[in-house]
């Protein structure tokens, strides 16, 4: 496995996915270079963006994520640990299979899919007022009906300090109400095109590990897990109710290496821990910055680097 990979150039959208990439090549030598080196849909697309805030999410990244994509992608597009999907978002792939262990997230995402315009209504119901962000969040969500369980979760995102999830060990979450001048509670533009966007995508409530009950030769999977800490003094927030630690990722990376002997196509993000380092050593692995405004320290917010490991070049 060669370790420096040369940086392709970035592509336009739909070039990364096409079932006949082979016949479209002569077509796609011959669009203008504004065409091939645009990968992110013009803003009159419109295109569908993330519909939480998520610590961690990917948009800040993506003009240094799409050059390290794979050239082509015949296969289906796998996210375990989706998140806010910036990233299925971005790339909008013709097929899809998107899962998380946040059950929460996975019921907002299928109801979006499915049920976008009573959300809509949900939502308005929603005010942006200490006492009520309190009332929702002492609510049990699985007791609530799909549509006011999801309504509550992107009330409580766009609401919280800083837009965080955390959830103490009995799952619930904890985080205080924040203070936002007028926030977008209910953004319906947007969540239309995400239900646009989702309409044919498989959305499974399931562990990372499961993907190998799915993916294919041919196939590009992406994890964006819970990073390792950089110093022993790190703390993870706390992203469901189970941990994820040095044996986690020590799975995570096996699962991996099963997806390389397969045929996929694999990317992987993570913190730039030596750890982190040295368990994908025989894999390509990049830098890439970004920036993290979520530190106590104000003096530690900026630039850090992460890791991007591939097994393709």
């Amino acid at each position: 496995m060669a370790k420096h990979a040369r940086t392709r150039p970035i592509r336009a959208q739909g070039d990364l996915f096409s079932k006949e990439a082979d016949e479209q090549g002569s077509l796609s030598a011959k669009r203008s270079t504004a065409a091939r080196t645009a990968r992110l849909p013009s803003s009159l697309d419109a295109p569908a963006q993330p519909f939480v805030k998520w610590v961690g999410g990917k948009t800040q990244l993506l003009s240094q994520l799409f050059p390290l994509m794979p050239e082509r992608i015949t296969g289906t597009y796998h996210e375990p640990f989706v998140g806010g999907g910036a990233m299925f978002f971005a790339l909008a792939p013709t097929h899809a299979v998107l899962s998380d262990l946040n059950p929460e997230l996975v019921n907002c995402y299928r109801v979006i899919r499915t049920k976008v315009a009573a959300l809509v209504d949900a939502l308005r119901e929603h005010v942006y007022e200490k006492d009520h962000y309190y009332a929702v969040r002492a609510q049990e969500p699985e007791q609530l009906p799909d549509v006011e369980r999801a309504a509550r979760f992107i009330f409580l995102n766009r609401t919280c300090f800083n837009g965080l999830h955390r959830v103490n060990r009995k799952g619930q979450f904890n985080v205080p109400f924040g203070k936002y001048t007028n926030p977008t509670i209910c953004d319906e533009a947007n969540l239309r095109r995400v239900g646009a966007a989702l309409k044919h995508v498989d959305i499974h409530h399931s562990g990372y590990s499961n993907v190998l009950e799915r993916a294919e030769r041919g196939d590009f999977v992406y994890f964006d897990p819970p990073y390792a800490p950089l110093s022993a003094t790190s703390s993870f927030t706390a992203y469901t109710s189970s941990s994820f630690g040095a044996q986690q990722q020590e799975e995570l990376r096996d699962v991996v290496r099963e997806l390389d002997r397969r045929g996929c196509k694999v990317m992987l993000s993570n913190s730039s821990a030596q750890f982190i380092r040295d368990l994908y050593a025989e894999f390509d692995v990049r830098e890439v910055y970004a920036t993290r405004a979520i530190n106590r320290d104000a003096s530690k917010r900026g630039p850090i680097a992460e890791l991007v490991v591939r097994n393709y070049q």
